[in-house]
């Protein structure tokens, strides 16, 4: 796969995490700054690192099957690989301004 076609599979890869919400927050998980790695091989594997707003979220087994899969739906990416990760732990820092503003932190 060249650069180019990687880069625009990574797009749509965002594209799709930006459609997964944590059912009690209304902020896509992309946005939250829940999504901590996008590894996309040559074969179109992909790995992606993520996190919980907390360790114990509810809806922990309900938002990672809809990340798998949401980003497997998109063209080239055969199989998709999430490991949860708890290092470093999210802070309302890391989301964008957009879900800053959403969740009235600005």
């Amino acid at each position: 796969m060249d650069n180019e076609t990687k880069l625009k599979i990574e797009e749509k890869i965002i594209d799709m995490l930006k459609t997964v919400y944590d059912p009690e927050i209304p902020v896509n998980v992309y946005d939250l700054g829940l999504i901590y790695k996008i590894d996309l091989q040559e074969n179109g594997e992909l790995t992606i690192d993520m996190t919980l707003t907390a360790p114990n979220c509810p809806a922990a087994d309900f938002i990672m099957e809809d990340v798998r899969q949401k980003v497997e739906s998109v063209e080239g990416v055969p199989a998709a690989t999430e490991n949860q990760v708890f290092e470093t732990e999210w802070d309302n820092d890391i989301m964008t301004e957009e879900a800053k503003l959403e969740l009235g932190f600005l």
